[in-house]
């Protein structure tokens, strides 16, 4: 009796892991409409405004990053709630979120009650690269809504621009991601622009920066602290709303844009994985892709865990 218990528990405990996996079908049968009903959003987000694109992937890591997907960084603040996006690294910086709200209106329109706010973060930052001329890869869904946020974890574990390497290493490492991972998630920022005061000091301190961009980003962006704080610059000058692999060839010529862009070639590890990237567009958006799914499964919410929320701003 005691044997057939133990087998039984541990077939249990085999079915209960297999059920908590992501799969690419997870919404074939509950909501086969799904990615026709983002897509168009999404689309006509970016064409009104090609920025967006870019915010829109910056939403899935500055979610995941934070105690994994689960669309934790999308819960507004309240009197008795404090969420993340007056984080450090969010605040006056995330955006897109009236965009994840028509997209969420859309699928509950579709499918009631059935799709997660993290799997539309997630299926939103594929489609904005796809859109933008990224690679395409299929998405992995299952996931459920947390009901609770942390901000310490977004002041912790988003890394900021000022990292240095090791930093940077450190922060990926410890959300199970290779220096490979790192690397190729980094080329997301050849789409985009940055606030001044995220490039400030790197403009006007660094040495290891071409002179000319110096000037350039300079002329934007004052010295003096609080002056001209928010004044956008793009990451990559050349092609800011195509997604391609710019950015690593801006590296190589020391005209990465942020501090902890061009500690990435700074005669450290990852050299080489930007001169890869920089001269193979296949390979960085073969790993991008890669590597985007790999983020994507950072402490998923599965199976009775967390909710499907209502409103992707409020838990229900």
């Amino acid at each position: 009796m005691a044997a057939t218990y133990v087998s039984v528990v541990l077939l249990l405990s085999v079915l209960g892991s297999a059920s908590a996996q992501l799969s690419t079908g997870f919404y074939s049968s509950s909501c086969p409409s799904l990615s026709s009903t983002v897509k168009p959003v999404v689309h006509s987000a970016i064409s009104s405004e090609q920025r967006m694109g870019a915010s829109l992937l910056r939403l899935f890591f500055h979610d995941c990053f934070v105690n994994g997907c689960d669309a934790s960084l999308l819960l507004d603040d309240t009197s008795n709630f404090t969420g993340e996006k007056t984080a450090t690294p969010n605040q006056n910086s995330v955006r897109g979120f009236d965009v994840i709200d028509k997209i969420k209106t859309a699928v509950e329109k579709a499918c009631p009650g059935v799709v997660s706010c993290a799997d539309i973060l997630a299926i939103t930052a594929r489609d904005a690269v796809a859109i933008l001329g990224g690679p395409n890869w299929d998405v992995k869904l299952g996931r459920r809504d947390a009901k609770t946020a942390s901000l310490s974890g977004a002041n912790n574990n988003i890394p900021p621009p000022s990292s240095s390497l090791s930093n940077l290493i450190s922060k990926f490492s410890a959300q199970g991601l290779s220096r490979q991972d790192m690397v190729a998630l980094a080329g997301a920022h050849t789409i985009g622009q940055a606030r001044c005061i995220s490039f400030r000091s790197r403009i006007y301190n660094d040495t290891n920066i071409d002179s000319s961009l110096a000037t350039t980003r300079q002329s934007n962006c004052p010295s003096t602290s609080g002056s001209g704080d928010g004044n956008l610059a793009p990451l990559d000058l050349q092609t800011p709303t195509t997604f391609d692999n710019d950015y690593f060839k801006n590296l190589v010529n020391l005209k990465g844009l942020l501090h902890s862009d061009q500690q990435l070639f700074s005669n450290g590890s990852t050299d080489s994985l930007v001169k890869t990237y920089s001269a193979s567009p296949s390979k960085f958006a073969s790993d991008f892709a890669a590597a985007m799914i790999k983020m994507g499964d950072i402490s998923p919410l599965t199976g009775s865990q967390g909710e499907i929320r209502n409103n992707c701003r409020m838990v229900n």
